[in-house]
């Protein structure tokens, strides 16, 4: 059994400690202690965090995930490995029935072939199309559709092996009877909805547990009508997801929301195939996406997902929105596997956890990535 151990800062239990021995063997951490380095250890000048886990991701280095392609889909989980993320929600758009079904088939089987050294795909996310053309953004209003429980079941058939995640708007007719279906199943999120506070309430009692992309594609938040913002804020538990990007939010609301909710929000990339690529023009799905300092935009000027890396993501939160790195931490590791059902082995520096990894500099870049303790090129 060959150990390698890493020894410098490290968040350990809410907070970043000094002289931390950690000891990875066979993919896995196998010792973590305060103290003196151990014979060989390599000393780490950043500071090590657990490995990052993006719940909502559609593509990146020129490929998305409704290619229904393996080498594609290979590019994407590379190229955001490199930049941090270890786990992910490999994430789909609306889209026909056939084009739905061909993702999720590529999806399973890069589930199957996937090894040590990338990020590891732990769930898929179903961005639609039970959604509301009316909060569409930038999904194909053609490819929206009712509730249909059968699909699902038909879908999850074909990847029985990963957890589910499906946004969804509770407004729509026949989503009640679609969220007591699969509530024990799927994770549902409310999201591209315009549910009222009452609805989008009634949505998590009955057992919704997340939110998409908070603020975009939903009815806004209103002193006389809250909506799903208003609804989130009244209860416990619920989660939901916050692009951290500069451009979907402003800082303050990161930083409000970071700060009020810090156990149940989760910061996502939604990237988009144009992620780690020059500016110019995109396909997303049937839509033209044109990429510039602005952000991923169509032609009506409609946010298009993003450019976003996980390792940005963070660095923005410091440095745009002004939190600590200890609080940031939570956001972007134990929070995501805890929403995905992985959290008995992702999401914290741990003995026995999968040794997912990332050092990063004082400089708030990704310096090294471990991916089940095999260590990926950094970007």
């Amino acid at each position: 059994m060959r150990t390698r151990s890493l020894y410098g800062r490290a968040y350990l239990g809410g907070l970043i400690r000094n002289r931390v021995n950690i000891a990875i063997a066979d993919g896995l951490i196998s010792e973590v202690r305060i103290g003196d380095p151990a014979p060989g250890a390599e000393l780490i000048e950043g500071v090590i965090l657990p490995g990052f886990i993006d719940v909502h991701v559609h593509g990146a280095a020129g490929a998305d995930f409704m290619d229904a392609d393996r080498r594609g889909t290979s590019l994407i989980i590379d190229h955001h490995a490199r930049n941090g993320t270890t786990a992910m929600a490999a994430t789909t758009l609306s889209a026909s029935p056939e084009d739905l079904s061909a993702a999720v088939e590529a999806i399973a089987g890069a589930v199957r072939e996937s090894g040590p050294g990338t990020a590891e795909i732990v769930a898929i996310h179903l961005e639609g199309p039970f959604i509301n053309p009316a909060r569409a953004g930038a999904q194909d209003p053609s490819s929206i559709r009712p509730p249909d429980i059968p699909e699902i079941e038909a879908l999850i058939r074909k990847a029985p092996d990963v957890r589910w995640l499906l946004t969804m708007a509770p407004e729509l007719e026949g989503s009640t009877a679609l969220i007591e279906r699969f509530r024990d199943d799927v994770i549902l999120s409310v999201g591209h909805s315009d549910a009222t506070f009452g609805e989008a309430l009634e949505a998590f009692e009955r057992g919704a547990s997340h939110v998409t992309h908070l603020f975009n594609a939903m009815r806004p938040l209103h002193h006389r009508e809250p909506g799903v913002i208003g609804a989130l804020l009244t209860t416990d538990d619920v989660t939901a997801e916050l692009i951290a990007d500069g451009v979907h939010l402003h800082p303050a609301v990161l930083s409000y929301f970071a700060r009020s909710l810090p156990s149940r929000i989760v910061l996502v990339t939604d990237a988009m195939r144009a992620c780690g690529m020059p500016h110019g023009n995109y396909r997303l799905y049937e839509h033209e996406v044109t990429v510039d300092e602005n952000g991923a935009r169509l032609a009506d000027g409609k946010l298009a997902g993003s450019t976003l890396t996980m390792g940005r993501a963070v660095c923005n939160m410091v440095e745009l929105a002004g939190l600590p790195l200890e609080l940031i931490v939570p956001m972007v590791s134990e929070t995501p596997a805890r929403i995905l059902g992985v959290s008995d082995r992702k999401g914290k520096i741990e003995v026995g956890f999968d040794a997912d990894l990332v050092v990063i500099s004082p400089q708030l870049t990704i310096d090294r990535v471990f991916a089940r303790g095999v260590e990926v090129a950094a970007a």
